[in-house]
């Protein structure tokens, strides 16, 4: 039995939270690009998430020790550093021109390419469910896009230009997920996300206007902290599913995430007037996201024992930690 088997409950309320919190997030920082640049956007959420995690690090003693980096240390905090900015500058400008359920979708491509990045670049082997969670993953992406096909293949229009933008997400994304498995060798994995966070509030200033919030009404403030707080929650919740639950079972939660974003959207579409839902999905296209959700889900429990027998403690929160 595993170690953490015995609060499997609370392991499944905070991995609910955690899908709850990431269904929600890609809704709200949809409406929110209507009255802020990705950039600042971005800027703000590195801020909020560079502050709080650093007020809970330091009130329990665990601030990460930079020293403890050599050269390669250093090496790969800076392509963590950048992939992580690129990341979620990424999202939102592909989010600026798809739908918060196809943007959902198309990252669960992200931990399909760690998987593949640690056979590629750490050894890491793939077990027989991981290729038939590939296999059903590959081919339910077409079922998704059916009704848009032609648009990607000539590479044509905004869709194609969005679809673009999030497949880029999730690349650099996974060359941050592996910087960050490797990172773990030196720092905590909350230490890693602290100099992380810091850096890219650092980094993304010049490019991002702080004075632009002084122009937002009431509802835009509201939308802006619940995009900053959400990623604090999410994460808080994740590291918690993490140390109940097997990581294999909580990434199988998680993935169910696009689901509930195709789902709030529908629910947001007929329940509020000022709210225009663009998932307009047929049956096909929703039978390719759950095709893809499952593929998704059987990725991450098909490694479940070679996770717990070879990955050390902190490790497995790389395995679905995909969401911007």
């Amino acid at each position: 039995m595993s170690a953490c088997a015995g609060n499997w409950r609370l392991g499944l309320l905070y991995a609910g939270i955690t899908t709850l919190a990431w269904g929600l997030l890609p809704i709200a920082l949809k409406a929110m690009l209507a009255h802020m640049d990705p950039y600042t956007l971005t800027w703000y959420r590195f801020l909020a998430a560079a502050l709080l995690a650093g007020l809970i690090l330091t009130a329990t003693g665990r601030l990460p020790r930079l020293g403890r980096l050599d050269v390669a240390g250093r090496v790969l905090m800076v392509v963590a550093i950048v992939g992580l900015i690129g990341n979620y500058v990424l999202y939102l400008l592909g989010l600026d021109y798809a739908s918060p359920g196809t943007t959902q979708v198309l990252m669960q491509l992200a931990p399909l390419f760690l998987l593949l990045g640690g056979v590629l670049f750490l050894g890491e082997s793939f077990a027989p469910r991981q290729w038939l969670g590939f296999a059903a993953l590959v081919s339910g992406l077409p079922l998704f896009f059916h009704a848009r096909l032609g648009e990607l293949v000539v590479l044509d229009g905004d869709f194609a230009r969005g679809t673009g933008l999030i497949l880029l997400s999730a690349l650099v994304w996974t060359a941050y997920a592996l910087a960050q498995k490797l990172l773990l060798r030196y720092l905590t994995a909350q230490g890693v996300l602290l100099v992380i966070y810091a850096a890219a509030s650092v980094t993304l200033l010049p490019a991002s206007i702080p004075a632009a919030i002084g122009d937002l009404t009431a509802w835009p403030v509201a939308l802006l902290v619940f995009c900053c707080l959400n990623t604090v929650i999410a994460y808080g919740a994740f590291g918690e599913a993490m140390s109940h639950w097997d990581a294999s079972r909580v990434s199988a939660v998680i993935a169910l995430s696009p689901l509930l974003t195709l789902l709030f959207g529908w629910l947001l579409g007929h329940l509020s007037a000022g709210y225009e839902n663009t998932d307009q999905l047929d049956a096909l296209s929703l039978a390719g996201a759950l095709v893809v959700v499952c593929g998704s889900a059987l990725c991450a429990l098909g490694g479940a024992r070679r996770d717990r027998r070879t990955v050390p403690a902190g490790t497995l929160a790389e395995s679905k930690e995909s969401q911007p």
